[in-house]
């Protein structure tokens, strides 16, 4: 196989979670007390920063209000799980190919799962795993507020219903594909890249 060749001038992309976040030139801004800890809790919890905080740390406030709701999305109480919660993230990120999701994201389904194969699934074709009625109707509505976000309708928010789902949830799957959507968006927009520890975990 041929070694991609660089052209005149051309600047090389950052390859591994030990380069920098994005291919911005932000410098990071003086943390608050709280972010500085929330760092710091990241480093001792898994030892290290994950690359979309790094790269928020531009903007304290910014930074904040990303890991806030990010948070309460995919931490706090919910009628979803959290294995849910990442396989709506995963199978998004899927769907819009990008590349720090699908990794950071897929190594969560993996862990909480147990399952490294469900996770490889989740992140090449959902379809082609061996789901619930539950998880596909979840995954299916996730996919179709990817992809045609203005074709759902109440048929689409009843076949939740049918799947177990309540009201309250399916506000939840809606609220995390939506959160998703706007940050592989935002991945891509900034060549944001996975943490290299991402790449092993539970495999």
């Amino acid at each position: 196989m041929k070694t991609p060749r660089k052209e005149a001038g051309e600047k090389p992309r950052p390859q591994s979670g030990k380069a920098k976040p994005t291919a911005l030139d932000l410098p990071r801004a003086e943390l608050s007390p709280e972010m500085q800890a929330y760092f710091d809790k990241c480093l001792e919890k898994i030892g290290f920063v994950p690359n979309v905080l790094a790269a928020y740390a531009h903007d304290d406030a910014k930074l904040r209000v990303f890991a806030e709701f990010y948070n309460d999305l995919m931490l706090a109480p919910s009628g979803l799980s959290k294995l849910e919660r990442e396989m709506i993230a995963v199978a998004v990120s899927s769907e819009n190919r990008c590349f720090y999701c699908v990794v950071a994201h897929g190594a969560a389904v993996r862990q909480l799962s147990g399952d490294p194969v469900l996770g490889e699934l989740m992140a090449t074709n959902w379809r082609a795993a061996d789901l619930s009625l539950r998880h596909r109707a979840m995954l299916g509505f996730a996919a179709k507020m990817t992809r045609e976000p203005h074709l759902i309708e109440e048929e689409d928010r009843e076949a939740l219903r049918r799947a177990g789902f309540s009201d309250r949830d399916i506000w939840d799957v809606a609220a995390v594909a939506a959160f998703f959507n706007m940050s592989n968006r935002m991945a891509s927009a900034v060549d944001m890249r996975p943490n290299d520890a991402y790449h092993t975990q539970a495999r």
